[in-house]
């Protein structure tokens, strides 16, 4: 299976530890992932609030230089990006006379084509190749001891018209790819609601706020840890904890989707970006590694005590 890449600006820079997940994972699972060339920023997440058409030629110049490389499926895993790209393809196909301005602003020929993958419906249509490699593993599975809040955020599931995928008040493939992986979802109330997105740096007393709520919801419903498919809403929530005030509790790990794929499938700490974390991952997945080895231990010894018994009653009778 091979797919078009669209990184956007945020897999290139703030967010590598997002690609570099993302690239690992999809060697793993032998998924070919080709980059668009000569892509350009999206405009989120500013071009559609200063000008409507600017903001759907922008992500449309993306999806014209994928169909011109024979396309017909892109991935984007930026939460924005997704969004921009998807919101292209409806503007297209629903405005009138949008089709025909775009094409006349790119100054080439757009058909409209190219479908927009987010990064959870990719993976929630691998999870039960996930689940199959995950049953493979010999060794124990820490995950199976990680219980883990799925947060959404704003861009991934609305509007509605324009992504589809998934409910948008209670979207559940992010869930499906977290059992696949042998972790526990978690059921909490914050998976759909506003981080603050772009609003990190000029307000960023909102967005302290905003997030600090959703890590203290996630914590109160036991979580461990965050997922996020966003690069925007994991800064805000991974990167700005230093600055909120949490009650005296320790910080929350906020993972990437595709971080938590890579160790369901084995992968080493070091191909997926761990080490860009501002809050340290290490002390959450130690934890679990004992957790692991306690358990393997606990059914060892009874294994060992079921076929003690069963020796003892073939040995009497």
């Amino acid at each position: 299976m091979t797919l078009a890449y669209y990184p956007g600006c945020s897999m290139h820079g703030t967010s590598r530890e997002y690609e570099e997940s993302l690239l690992a994972v999809a060697a793993a699972l032998e998924l070919g992932l080709t980059e668009i060339a000569d892509w350009s920023c999206c405009g989120a997440s500013s071009a559609h609030a200063a000008d409507h058409l600017l903001g759907v030629a922008l992500p449309a110049r993306n999806l014209a230089l994928a169909e011109a490389q024979g396309a017909d499926e892109v991935l984007a895993p930026c939460a924005a990006c997704y969004n921009r790209l998807s919101g292209a393809v409806h503007a297209v196909a629903e405005e009138p006379g949008m089709a025909a301005k775009v094409p006349e602003v790119l100054g080439r020929a757009f058909a409209n084509s190219v479908r927009v993958l987010s990064i959870v419906e990719l993976l929630q249509g691998l999870a039960p190749v996930i689940e199959e490699r995950v049953a493979a593993r010999l060794e124990p599975n820490p995950l199976e001891h990680l219980n883990i809040a799925a947060y959404w955020g704003c861009l991934l599931v609305r509007p509605a018209a324009i992504t589809g995928f998934d409910d948008a008040e209670r979207p559940t493939g992010m869930d499906d790819v977290i059992s696949a992986c042998s972790a526990n979802p978690v059921s909490w109330n914050m998976a759909v609601e506003c981080c603050g997105g772009a609003f990190s740096v000029s307000r960023t007393s909102s967005v302290l706020r905003l997030s600090r709520a959703i890590i203290e919801d996630a914590r109160h419903c036991g979580a461990d840890a965050i997922l996020a498919a966003c690069p925007l809403c994991h800064a805000n929530l991974d990167f700005r904890q230093s600055a909120m005030s949490l009650r005296g509790e320790p910080p929350m790990p906020v993972l990437y989707i595709t971080q938590l794929v890579g160790l369901a499938l084995g992968l080493p700490m070091a191909a997926l970006g761990f080490e860009r974390h501002f809050v340290d991952t290490q002390p959450l997945f130690a934890r679990l590694a004992r957790e692991a080895e306690k358990a393997a231990a606990a059914a060892a010894e009874r294994d060992a005590a079921k076929a003690a018994r069963a020796a003892a009653k073939a040995g009497a009778s």
